[in-house]
């Protein structure tokens, strides 16, 4: 029965994906923190099936494999899909969004199936909790929020204010400064250290022994 635990949060976070990706209307922003976690929920069942995960000798690598053609064949070709109906788009700030939020779901999707190979490739669950809460710390830490501000091509100068980075304008009361969007991320980061050194395997022993 516990090898199919992994089920539960699969199941959960393939529900809420859906309901985000193709149900409700994509929206570029978001209002409240409620509304973050909501929208971070997938990728945390997500992380907690991939913990779960049985391991199975001789079927890691079929799985890695399908995994990198179901990529290169469906989610990247969808992927240039998206960039054309965005580049042909009448009204691309109406348009933005769908595109937005698909590129945030090839990011989530990209943490996931390295962390999928991790554990396939023999990791423990308690190491593959760990990695992938610390990862979900570090996508939402506002690290790409910050390269698009430095990295990014800007005629008028770079912005004093992120207007863009509404998941940490909705912590921090408003359009966060670049000084508090580093302080956001550096504070992730720290969270994520402590997640990673959290003693998550003594306390699954304690509740599925042999995780």
């Amino acid at each position: 029965m516990r090898r199919w635990l992994w089920l539960a949060p699969a199941v959960l976070g393939a529900a809420a994906a859906t309901l985000i990706m193709v149900i409700l209307p994509a929206d570029r922003t978001l209002d409240n923190p409620l509304e973050a976690l909501w929208k971070v929920s997938p990728l945390v069942f997500a992380v907690l099936a991939v913990a779960g995960f049985p391991r199975r000798p001789g079927l890691g690598m079929a799985l890695v494999c399908a995994l990198v053609v179901g990529y290169m064949g469906v989610l990247d070709t969808v992927n240039v899909l998206h960039i054309f109906a965005y580049a042909e788009s009448a009204d691309q700030k109406a348009a933005f969004p769908e595109l937005y939020q698909f590129m945030i779901f090839m990011n989530a999707f990209t943490v996931l199936a390295a962390l999928f190979a991790y554990r396939l490739g023999g990791a423990r669950s308690d190491r593959v909790l760990k990695v992938g809460l610390a990862g979900i710390l570090i996508i939402i830490s506002g690290l790409n929020d910050l390269g698009m501000w430095l990295l990014g091509d800007w005629p008028d100068g770079r912005p004093a204010v992120l207007t863009w980075a509404s998941h940490i304008a909705v912590f921090v009361g408003g359009p966060p400064s670049v000084a508090v969007a580093v302080i956001f991320c550096v504070v992730h980061f720290v969270l994520a250290g402590i997640v990673l050194a959290l003693p998550v395997r003594r306390w699954l022993d304690r509740l599925v022994p042999a995780a």
